[in-house]
């Protein structure tokens, strides 16, 4: 039970953050780590040059960035999920174009480039004021101004936004020809989105699809453009004017641009870790295992994953295994989604989707798998081609984001509060820990007794699903739902340390339950694997909203 309890915990808690002072740096000529001078961890640091000025540690992406410049497109998008790095690699691309050689002094790419200086218009969505359509339009007017004065350009008068982005380009050409980056260019719709105020998000979109359809037209003025954000909106929608864009979101050659690679942190990273081994007292192997799962496990080619690199800033930072970069950003808008959508929960776990599930994303469409791709929920574990057409698996990527979406999902679902959920998840652990249903069963009443009636979704299996899948995935039981077999799919399937048992849920009675996993032989599957196998029928009682009674039966 305290184990249980301190696991929980690990995850609702967020510890105000400590800073560890002097640190080790990595030279990536040597073959060691030694101690010249003392960098800072970059928490919160999001501008290269103040990275670079202020002696804190980059892991060094140039080669990827070179790469991505001597490429054969100019124009370039990229979707990743918040706080991911996106910020970091506008500004490093804004101080190479602006030829700022020395803030590169030790990197990978100082000595590749000519370094040529170009006018760079750099836009950042998230600062920009969009309160409204015509507040957005405005703040991007002023915005295109401040740029023209920096390079002591004068634009003529000009009524519309279109225009004055446009003559501003052109003008900026006549200098060197012109760098664009957009970062967060997507922010000012999620903001609606989030908030359910889709009229107003369409007229936002329509702003945005109009001001960036400029950057198609303006082709003779541009050397390179880079646009970011979390989400990919289908072509038809926002860069429906903007369609020469190249997106490398998928790309296996950048797959590994944002987020840090298991040779990073070895690399980058050795000397925290054996600093952390120390100050918790266990093996340093053992410690990296565990970072693994709690951190690891994002990719978007299926092949090369990355670690969150905001988690494992703020890891190092504290000492201490936290929700970091869920807690940064709870999903309130996905989870009320899930809610209405009435999502069955355990889908999300090993989904097999095809390509165009990842551009079904527009703002009169919220495909939902998309929408937890794009903003980090769910990752690419694996991709398969058969016929020349790809199946990707979907999946949580970690610990970090799987443990804490689903609690936040089991609050939401059953109106609790965090800190009620973590007692309630406490005695139901305790009961399966303990192979005791009798238990795990009253307690489920218990709960499903406490849920208030407006939230319950009547005579839907599905409902009761979630919540039990919920309540088994948090307690880190071994569960399979949806489980198939040759000839159907069992509701669910627990393993504990002695035992398995097949569950099966039914509107009605108990026995019909119990006889569907006679009938269908749900259990054959499992039989000579050294467990008990325990047959559970389970009856639910629609007008009492709640479990009903349940047969147990033990096979021999």
């Amino acid at each position: 039970m305290r184990a249980f309890l301190e696991k929980v915990s690990d995850r609702l808690r967020l510890n105000s953050a400590v800073n560890l002072g002097q640190s080790y740096v990595v030279d990536k000529n040597r073959s060691k780590c030694y101690n010249p001078v003392m960098r800072n961890l970059p928490i919160g640091i999001q501008t290269f040059a103040k990275l670079i000025k202020g002696n804190c540690l980059y892991v060094d992406k140039t080669e990827y960035i070179y790469n991505l410049l001597t490429g054969s497109g100019e124009y370039y998008f990229l979707s990743r999920p918040r706080r991911f790095g996106k910020s970091l690699l506008i500004s490093t691309l804004a101080e190479i174009f602006s030829g700022n050689k020395e803030l590169f002094k030790g990197l990978w790419i100082y000595d590749r480039l000519e370094w040529t200086q170009h006018p760079v218009v750099h836009l950042d969505l998230s600062k920009i004021s969009f309160k409204t359509p015509e507040m957005l339009e405005q703040a991007l007017s002023t915005r295109l101004e401040k740029i023209a004065d920096d390079y002591n350009i004068q634009l003529d008068h000009v009524l519309f936004l279109k225009e004055k982005f446009g003559q501003l380009l052109e003008k900026l050409s006549q200098k060197q020809k012109v760098v664009v980056l957009i970062d967060e260019y997507d922010k000012p719709l999620i903001e609606y989105m989030e908030a359910g105020k889709i009229e107003t998000a369409k007229k936002i979109r329509d702003v945005l699809k109009g001001f960036y359809g400029v950057i198609k037209g303006s082709d003779a003025y541009l050397r390179f453009v880079l646009i970011t954000g979390i989400s990919k909106f289908a072509r038809v929608s926002v860069f429906s004017d903007l369609n020469n864009l190249i997106d490398i979101t998928l790309m296996e050659e950048f797959s590994t641009l944002l987020g840090y690679t298991e040779a990073e942190m070895e690399h980058y990273f050795s000397s925290y870790v054996e600093r952390m081994a120390e100050k918790r007292g266990m093996s340093k192997n053992y410690l990296m295992d565990t970072i693994r799962k709690w951190y690891n496990g994002y990719s978007w080619d299926g092949k090369n994953f990355v670690y969150n690199p905001f988690s494992i800033l703020n890891l190092f930072n504290t000492n201490n295994f936290e929700n970091f970069w869920f807690s940064s950003g709870t999903p309130s808008f996905l989870i009320k989604l899930l809610k209405t959508r009435q999502n069955e929960l355990m889908e999300f776990e090993d989904l097999q989707v095809k390509s165009y599930t990842f551009d079904s994303y527009d703002i009169e469409n919220l495909e939902i798998t998309a929408l937890l791709f794009q903003t980090g929920y769910l990752t690419i574990k694996k991709i398969t081609i058969k016929d020349q057409v790809a199946t990707y698996y979907l999946s949580y990527p970690n610990r970090e984001v799987r443990d804490s979406f689903l609690t936040h999902l089991f609050g939401a679902y059953t109106e609790k509060d965090m800190r009620l959920s973590t007692r309630v998840l406490g005695r139901m652990g305790e009961a399966v820990d303990g192979d005791d249903m009798d238990r795990f069963v009253q307690e489920i009443r218990t709960l499903f007794a406490s849920i208030p009636y407006n939230i319950f979704i009547s005579e839907r299996e599905a409902y009761y699903h979630s919540i039990i899948y919920l309540i088994l995935r948090l307690n880190g039981a071994v569960v399979r739902c949806e489980d198939p077999t040759n000839i159907g799919r069992i509701d669910a399937v627990l393993e504990t340390g002695n035992k398995i048992y097949i569950m099966e849920f039914k509107v009605g009675s108990e026995q019909d339950a119990l006889t569907q996993i006679k009938e269908m032989k749900y259990y054959e599957k499992y039989l000579g694997g050294g467990k008990q196998v325990v047959l559970l029928g389970i009856g639910l009682d629609p007008e009492k909203r709640n479990i009903g009674n349940y047969l147990l039966e033990n096979l021999s």
